[in-house]
């Protein structure tokens, strides 16, 4: 598995799953004959997607990032979005020495399924229960919102299942605004790609990272203008990109990325070229 070491903090890739979308939908308005070449399509268009947790380790906590797909998808669901590798974030976590219960916080970006789909998991019976029974789940208070109150649009990607146990577990926190996790994590609500979107900020005694989930979903949408036809407020997404990318990029932050088949995280210059990288 792949890490990030910044020091006392360590930033580990799980297997969420791998699925195919449709190239069109992750670049919106840009041409194809543009996209392809940093991001290749596939005979029918599809490009290849990692749904990678992040499992950010500190000296005292064990925090998760996203869930992943889940293992609840139904045989025609997998079909639709060509799950080519199922999640395993519970025997990634074993290999690494970890079980479920060991993890503190889970940080969701936001509700869509490809992030939520694991937060909620069938266990051995095929009885659905929270992946991660002894966590705080921090959500931002108008991503719950939406979550329980979908639009016609949003019901289509928030799923009620994975939601059913948080509700009544009593480990649901919800952020209104930034707010500071642990020492060296903090989340930040940018809204953009939903209306409640919040991103992860990652201060290691050795270096530093930011997480900015569907905001930046693979490193070829460094540019501001590239974004994805699934954003539900484009605008925003361009001037959140437009401000957030260089007031991170002087910090020397490493761009983490959940969705990036070719690289889990990068160091971006002035023109948004990547300088470093970790695949």
């Amino acid at each position: 598995m792949t890490q990030l070491n910044l020091g006392d903090i360590t930033i580990t890739w799980l297997n969420g799953g791998d699925f195919d979308l449709d190239g069109g939908t992750m670049y919106g308005a840009v041409p194809k004959v543009l996209w392809q070449q940093k991001y290749p399509a596939d005979g029918d268009n599809y490009i290849r997607l990692l749904n990678a947790p992040l499992l950010v380790r500190t000296p005292e906590f064990n925090i998760i990032i996203d869930t992943g797909l889940g293992n609840k998808l139904t045989e025609k669901q997998r079909a639709i979005f060509r799950v080519s590798r199922p999640w395993s974030v519970d025997e990634d976590l074993l290999a690494l020495g970890l079980n479920r219960e060991d993890i503190q916080y889970v940080l969701l970006t936001h509700g869509d399924f490809d992030h939520a789909g694991g937060v909620m998991m069938n266990n051995g019976n095929g009885v659905p229960e929270l992946t991660f029974p002894k966590a705080k789940h921090v959500i931002q208070k108008k991503e719950w919102y939406d979550i329980c109150h979908p639009s016609r649009r949003a019901s289509h990607s928030y799923f009620p299942e994975n939601f059913s146990g948080l509700k009544t577990s009593g480990l649901l926190t919800v952020a209104d605004g930034n707010r500071q996790i642990v020492e060296g994590v903090a989340v930040r609500l940018t809204g953009g790609h939903t209306r409640g979107h919040q991103i992860v900020e990652i201060t290691g005694s050795e270096g530093s990272a930011v997480h900015l989930g569907d905001l930046l979903p693979t490193h070829t949408h460094s540019n501001p203008l590239w974004i994805m036809a699934y954003d539900n407020f484009p605008l925003e997404i361009i001037e959140q990109k437009e401000h957030l990318l260089p007031a991170y990029r002087q910090q020397n932050r490493w761009f983490t990325f959940y969705h990036d088949i070719y690289m889990k995280a990068c160091r971006l210059d002035d023109q948004g070229r990547v300088v470093d990288q970790i695949s």
